[in-house]
């Protein structure tokens, strides 16, 4: 058994059925900055707690520029979550990143607009680094895990996370080339940015769905052609948890990522907002106090 780790899970409505765990429940969890994507989904695999929430919604019924991703991480980190991992369906914008197969993402571009991207504000100020903004150690392990599943995996690369609905325009799609992304997608920003507020490691395992709008020879992409990869590489995907699972440490020793929030606030005591305090509990509750 791997002790002190507690596996969080971000991926689609039926990643949890399938992936074998054992004391499964289905269990609605509470969040101050509103209602979460849904309940989550926990229980054990080789021992390891492990807590699945699907980030669009039962049946997909959110949209990425409507997903509550404050609620969905103070959720994960109210169930004890101690690492995420997020799978995330993404348009490949190189020709060696075929559709199939999968990307371990390890920089991130944020071009959405209007989500909320910090569980700070007015009232209670923090400043957390993100020049690296997801976590070697789990990475690592999740390059891992989908080998060991039988994927192609490539262990770096460049997501620019885009607001969506919308597919790129193909001049999009090319800037995007030029400023050296690899991949692109709509969910990793503020995913990244809050769980890394919440001290929470966190990791991007996407699956390859597509190429982007960039080649003038192929035409646009189509939602038709996204979804039918993710459904024929589903079970790949369940088989990566497993993996990942059954190939964490022993123990889980300290991350910096753990305790990024020791010199991050600058509001002082006698000046922090009281009801801000309160909904950070669980995000921040460690240095609040």
């Amino acid at each position: 058994m791997a002790r002190g780790w507690h596996i969080g899970i971000i991926g689609g409505s039926g990643l949890a059925e399938g992936v074998g765990l054992d004391e499964a429940q289905e269990i609605p969890v509470a969040s101050p900055f509103g209602e979460p994507s849904g309940p989550v989904i926990t229980g054990t695999l080789g021992g390891v707690r492990v807590t699945f929430l699907a980030r669009h919604g039962a049946g997909h019924r959110l949209p990425p520029s409507a997903i509550n991703y404050r609620a969905n991480i103070d959720v994960l980190k109210r169930c004890g979550v101690s690492d995420v991992l997020a799978l995330s369906a993404i348009g490949s914008l190189r020709e060696e990143l075929a559709p199939g197969q999968f990307v371990v993402v390890d920089q991130v571009i944020d071009r959405t607009a209007g989500r909320e991207g910090s569980f700070f504000g007015p009232g209670l100020v923090a400043h957390v680094g993100l020049a690296d903004p997801v976590c070697p150690r789990l990475a690592a392990l999740a390059v891992e895990a989908a080998r060991g599943a039988g994927a192609v995996v490539h262990p770096a690369g460049c997501y620019v996370a885009i607001e969506g609905p919308q597919f790129s325009t193909r001049a999009e799609s090319r800037m995007y080339r030029e400023w050296g992304a690899d991949v692109i997608g709509m969910t990793a920003m503020p995913e990244a940015r809050l769980a890394r507020e919440a001290e929470l490691p966190y990791a991007v395992l996407g699956m390859v769905t597509d190429y982007d709008s960039w080649r003038d020879s192929a035409a646009g992409v189509e939602a038709a052609e996204v979804f039918a990869v993710m459904r024929a590489n589903a079970e790949l995907a369940r088989a990566a948890v497993r993996e990942l699972v059954a190939r964490l440490p022993a123990e889980r020793t300290a991350s910096p990522i753990d305790t990024v929030l020791d010199h991050a606030l600058v509001t002082a005591p006698e000046a922090r907002d009281r009801r801000l305090v309160a909904w950070l509990d669980a995000v921040a509750g460690r240095v609040l106090g």
